[in-house]
């Protein structure tokens, strides 16, 4: 049998790190790439005799997160102790919630082929997390760094609703963004702040019993992910057509081999032993809390994509792009107020800027420049200053060492040359050099035109007005 006769069962739990100023049960600050241990106290230490109390602004984040996934919210929660026993995690056991969590019966819709899917959420919950083990490579033993013990999470728990590691893709970067647009969570993968347990299974096609899961944990870019599943898909495959059986457990992706690796035997939920948190008291939400809580939430992606194919007429493809990150939604908003160009301010975000995010696998968050360069560096543009290449060259530079496009321009020489009898020049220049192109031209081939003002632009080092450019080269050719 092949792939194509088993159907892939994905399901996601996924963990935000809120952005809130403390922890979640003490007043510890939350600031990532401290000193290791400069952020602890004897609460998130877990020293005897010290009591947790809950930071309301986690209840509030975590309700916020909820109402914008269309989430029930429960007005009667509590939290409750989850025991496990790693090094990172001081109390010996975790605070989390089990039976009565704050938002349940949610979902998230994703959009492939022009076609909407709804992804059911199970659950969202407030917990802890744990602390972090760095391990010494030479020395052989590892050092506990407690920072991040106590750091308010919420899990998001999913469905197993998504069929392919593309739906999986597209149902986590719909999360990522609900949750920036609504800033509880700033989202970045690389530092950890967004992660994601995934549950794979595959099962023959027709059977309607679910196939036995495993769960990779902590992964923390789209990438691995999805390289990730497709990786263990095909495992579990070659597995069940060898006649063996898959095994409930822990797995952990190696990036560099690309293989999954067993860890331990996948815990069910009576091995954690949940019960009640005694030192906490339960969360009781009022109507009034919650409604004020919908009122503060502010435009979602979807939204405000609807109105930027109304208000801006983009493109569906475009809106798309654009509103999946709130970083670059802000952008094209902002700049536009710079600028008043909404046409060019797309064009650049889609086409340059896109770019150079994927090739240097920079996350929106981390554009070095702001609404106010971009917006000037299309004026001089508009204005013709400087050509569209060299605003190409100023836009690495921005990217590079953010400021003043006017002062990078001057800088480097790159003011746009507009004098007609310097362009004429080398206009002359280049016909002389290039007599094979104007036959070319008198002979019905148009696209000579083009390679001429190519090699114009290349004698100008890009800086000639490409306009004017076009106008004197028709001249002399047309005489």
């Amino acid at each position: 049998m092949s792939r194509e006769d088993y159907e892939v069962i994905i399901g996601l739990e996924v963990h935000a790190e809120l952005s809130t100023k403390t922890k979640i049960f003490c007043s510890c600050p939350t600031k990532f790439g401290a000193l290791p241990n400069t952020q602890t106290c004897p609460i998130c230490m877990a020293m005897p005799g010290t009591l947790p109390v809950l930071n309301e602004k986690v209840v509030e984040y975590a309700v916020k997160a909820g109402l914008a996934t269309n989430c029930e919210i429960s007005r009667d929660s509590k939290n409750d102790r989850k025991n496990y026993f790693y090094p990172d995690l001081p109390k010996a056991y975790q605070i989390s919630q089990f039976d009565k969590p704050l938002c349940e019966h949610g979902y998230v819709e994703i959009e492939e082929n022009n076609e909407t899917k709804k992804i059911r959420l199970t659950r969202i919950h407030i917990e802890e997390d744990a602390g972090k083990l760095n391990h010494d490579e030479f020395g052989g033993g590892s050092l506990v760094d407690l920072n991040r013990a106590g750091v308010p999470l919420i899990e998001i728990v999913s469905e197993p609703d998504m069929r392919s590691s593309k739906e999986a893709e597209l149902y986590l970067r719909k999360l990522k963004s609900i949750l920036e647009y609504i800033e509880v969570s700033d989202c970045k993968m690389q530092e950890g702040s967004l992660r994601a347990d995934v549950n794979v299974s595959v099962r023959k096609k027709g059977d309607t019993k679910l196939g036995t899961r495993t769960e990779m944990k902590n992964m923390n870019s789209f990438r691995s992910i999805t390289r990730a599943i497709e990786y263990e898909v095909d495992r579990q495959i070659d597995v069940i057509e060898d006649g063996g059986v898959i095994d409930q457990e822990t797995l952990r992706w190696d990036e560099v081999s690309g293989k999954t690796f067993s860890m331990r035997d996948k815990e069910d939920a009576q091995d954690y032993r949940y019960f009640p948190e005694p030192d906490l008291v339960a969360i009781k939400l009022s109507e009034e809390y919650i409604q004020n809580i919908k009122d503060s939430l502010p435009e979602l992606p979807e939204s405000r994509k609807q109105r930027y194919l109304q208000e801006y007429k983009l493109s569906e493809k475009d809106a798309n792009l654009i509103t999946s990150s709130k970083y670059l939604s802000d952008l094209f908003e902002k700049t536009i107020e710079v600028c008043n160009n909404p046409k060019a301010v797309n064009n650049w975000i889609i086409s340059d800027i896109s770019r150079i995010l994927n090739e240097t696998e920079m996350e929106p968050i981390e554009i070095p420049f702001d609404s106010n360069q971009l917006g000037k560096l299309i004026i001089l543009i508009d204005k013709g200053t400087i050509s569209s290449s060299i605003a190409k060259k100023v836009l690495e530079e921005l990217f590079e060492n953010p400021r003043d496009p006017e002062e990078i321009i001057k800088e480097k020489g790159w003011i746009q040359i507009s004098d007609e009898g310097e362009i004429k020049n080398v206009v002359l220049k280049v016909l002389e050099a290039n007599p094979q192109s104007i036959a070319d031209y008198k002979g019905g081939k148009d696209k000579a035109l083009g390679f001429l003002v190519g090699q114009a632009m290349k004698e100008t080092k890009g800086k000639a007005n490409p306009q004017m450019l076009n106008k004197m080269f028709l001249e002399e050719l047309n005489q």
